[in-house]
């Protein structure tokens, strides 16, 4: 820089009519570009307008691709609206200062009206497209420049293959490859690179791996592309033996790399591994501080669950950004310590659309479903646009409270947001699984099946959201009718799916059709059962009487069998008065869980049906003896946006004395119809209960002139 600093003391004095050519000029602007010193190329354009080269098209060029490279966009135009004279590359630089400034559809126009485009214009347009993620435009200039037999060079292909890394396009990506192949720059370190990118955007991990096997030459971009390949789309194991082959080569890892490794640590709960990468991090004077990195430390430790161990690393950072906030609040939040999340969240100078969807996730999934919903209210108030994760947290909310009035309400915001429910750069088909799952849950079936129609795009979950949901709701047929359609699709069935396809067979009382899905699951589907689907099937069984089938399948199961599964047995004896196996499941079921009044009470039940009320008392004494005290019966109700909730023998509600007035009548009006309540189903409590109905009759007879009316 001190010759070109003495060069342009030198032009100060020049006696610029000696100069026979511009080329001082053009060696001080060339030079000065990158400083980006204004004054400098001011000064120098001021001497150019004294000497005879102030119409030359060579010098002219060089003072438009100076000030466009500066930012000084209205100098540079200023420079080429007054050239009397220009060549292809006087186009070029404008075109370079319009795309320099974002300002590419102003590009576009000047594009147009070039009279001859040359490959250099090509190329400029398809990058400057790509910088900008208008990717569908940048292809299209790409097939164009191709149709207008222009060679592609290493600047349009990696500029292709980056806009079809940013549009997840496999199909053109593939073409761009194979043209890469046949050129010159097939063994390119940079194109290999490039193609990595590419691959793993579109999540082709295959691919993207045999690029990088096949390149001669790597660098540590090379690595870094296929590192954060496996990192992003799996096995991210694979991630760390890729970190490991590049140290035995000799590349030295950069903030890129140890970003990836540690985040793929943190995916993997990897405690060690992750320690030993940060302990690599702090012997670094130069990365011990990157911001990227420590962000990626942050979140690592609060993935682990190392609350304490995140906040020390975030409360040295020399620089903070959104992002290390974010990661602070999602670890807290993720830790169950969502006040400590929310003041974070509430300290923070910058918040973004991520800050929000960390908080609301964090409320969500600590049963918090009510502030989640809140939080969103005021999300909405905030210069802050939701995305499909948002909603997605919303409706997930919405699911947990059963509330159809809010869920349509957050369907109605999802429809003004422009969602679609399809796959593409930014895929939205989760949403529309989060709203035919909230739709279910809810009771709504219709409007969940609906939304499943109308989804452009589905996937696996979409499938399993509405099997599940189908099942769950009691339309058997209807779930195993989807289940025949999705495997019609090619689509394969998961854990989940099977769960669903078994809830419906036992719904229905499909036994054959239940052992058959059973049976063909590892067969089949490849899928060896979980706990889950045998207590499906014992539940089938159970149901249908075959309960020495059930017995044999639980004692068969490869895992222990749980309280769940002894306790779906224990009910099917209790429906077909299977006393003698009730008593062994509920033995069993004692030794899983002592406390536990579900046995003692369903054992109990069973006696009473058969009239053996020792038995009754014997039961009952060891519940006493043991300390096991039977839970409440709890239900609730949602009247006018008000949830009631109810227990047995409840007298804190302020209309209770209206309530069991018409619980009395009701058990009047059902005694008169000929119904005899069954001593069987009620334990001590309820059987009082009943008499407590019974002996309330001064409210009688207004009530049944209520009822009449």
């Amino acid at each position: 820089m001190t010759k070109d600093t003495s060069l342009f003391k030198k032009l100060i004095t020049w006696d610029l009519f000696s100069l026979s050519n511009s080329t001082p000029f053009a060696k001080i602007l060339d030079s000065y570009i990158n400083s980006k010193s204004q004054y400098v190329i001011q000064t120098v354009h001021c001497r150019i307008l004294k000497t005879h080269f102030s119409s030359e098209v060579f010098i002219n060029n060089k003072l438009i691709d100076a000030y466009g490279k500066s930012g000084l966009l209205k100098y540079a135009k200023k420079v080429f609206d007054k050239m009397p004279e220009r060549n292809t590359f006087t186009w070029n630089s404008m075109m370079n200062a319009y795309t320099t400034s974002r300002l590419v559809f102003e590009a576009e126009e000047l594009f147009y009206l070039m009279p001859e485009p040359d490959q250099c214009s090509w190329n400029l347009m398809v990058s400057s497209f790509a910088q900008c993620e208008l990717f569908d435009s940048s292809i299209e200039f790409l097939v164009r420049m191709h149709k207008e037999d222009f060679v592609l060079n290493e600047y349009g292909y990696g500029s292709g293959l980056s806009a079809c890394a940013g549009l997840r396009d496999l199909r053109m990506g593939t073409q761009l490859h194979a043209s890469v192949a046949k050129s010159r720059y097939s063994r390119s370190v940079y194109m290999g690179s490039a193609l990595i990118d590419m691959y793993s955007k579109t999540g082709n991990v295959d691919c993207a791996a045999k690029v990088f096997n096949g390149m001669c030459e790597r660098n540590v971009v090379s690595w870094n592309s296929l590192l954060s390949c496996y990192e992003q789309n799996g096995p991210v194991k694979e991630a760390l033996v890729i970190f490991s082959r590049m140290m035995d080569f000799g590349f030295k890892p950069d903030e890129k790399t140890l970003a990836s490794v540690v985040s793929a640590c943190a995916s993997l709960c990897a405690i060690r591994e992750g320690k030993e990468i940060h302990a690599r991090i702090l012997k670094s004077d130069k990365l011990r501080d990157d911001l990227i990195i420590c962000n990626a430390l942050v979140d690592m430790y609060a993935k682990f669950g190392r609350i304490a161990e995140a906040r020390w690393i975030f409360d040295r950072m020399p620089v903070r950004s959104v992002v290390s906030d974010t990661c602070l609040v999602s670890g807290y939040a993720r830790v169950a310590s969502v006040k400590t999340a929310r003041a974070v969240f509430l300290g923070m100078i910058e918040r973004n659309v991520v800050s929000w969807n960390a908080l609301i996730a964090g409320y969500t999934q600590n049963g918090n479903n009510e502030e989640a919903l809140n939080l969103f209210l005021m999300l909405k108030r905030e210069p802050v646009w939701p995305t499909h994760y948002t909603f997605g947290n919303l409706l997930n909310a919405c699911a947990n409270l059963a509330d159809l009035k809010l869920g349509r309400q957050a369907h109605a915001h999802i429809l003004k947001h422009g969602f679609r429910f399809q796959n593409g750069p930014e895929p939205d088909v989760f949403v529309g699984n989060a709203l035919i799952d909230m739709y279910m849950k809810c009771g709504s079936v219709e409007d969940g099946s609906c939304v499943f129609t109308k989804m452009l795009d589905r996937d696996w979950v979409s499938w399993n959201a509405v099997i599940v949901g189908y099942a769950q709701n009691g339309h058997a047929m209807k779930a195993l009718e989807t289940f025949k359609v999705m495997l019609v699709s090619g689509e394969k069935p998961d854990h989940v799916t099977m769960i669903g396809v078994l809830c419906a067979c036992s719904h229905a009382g499909l036994v054959e059709e239940g052992r058959q899905c059973f049976y063909s699951m590892d067969t089949e589907y490849r899928l060896t059962p979980f706990k889950d689907h045998y207590t499906c099937m014992v539940d089938l069984l159970g149901k249908a009487g075959c309960l020495e089938e059930a017995k044999d399948l639980i004692e068969s199961m490869p895992m222990p069998p749980d309280s769940v599964v002894w306790g779906s047995l224990l009910a099917a004896c209790k429906i077909h008065r299977e006393i003698e196996l009730g008593k062994y499941v509920a033995e069993k079921l004692l030794e899983i869980d002592p406390t536990n009044s579900g046995p003692y009470v369903l054992l109990s039940n069973m006696y009473a049906e058969q009239g053996r009320w020792q038995d009754v008392k014997m039961v009952r004494k060891l519940m006493r003896q043991r300390g096991v005290v039977k839970q409440p019966g709890c239900s609730w109700i949602e009247i006018q946006s008000q949830v009631h909730v109810f227990m047995v023998k409840d007298r804190r509600h302020a209309q209770k004395k209206e309530i069991y007035l018409i619980l009395n009548t009701l058990t009047k009006l059902m005694k008169l119809s000929g119904y005899v309540p069954n001593a069987g189903h009620l334990d001590g409590d309820e059987e009082q209960t009943m008499l407590d109905f019974s002996s309330s009759e001064e409210f009688e007879e207004p009530v049944i002139a209520a009822i009449a009316c």
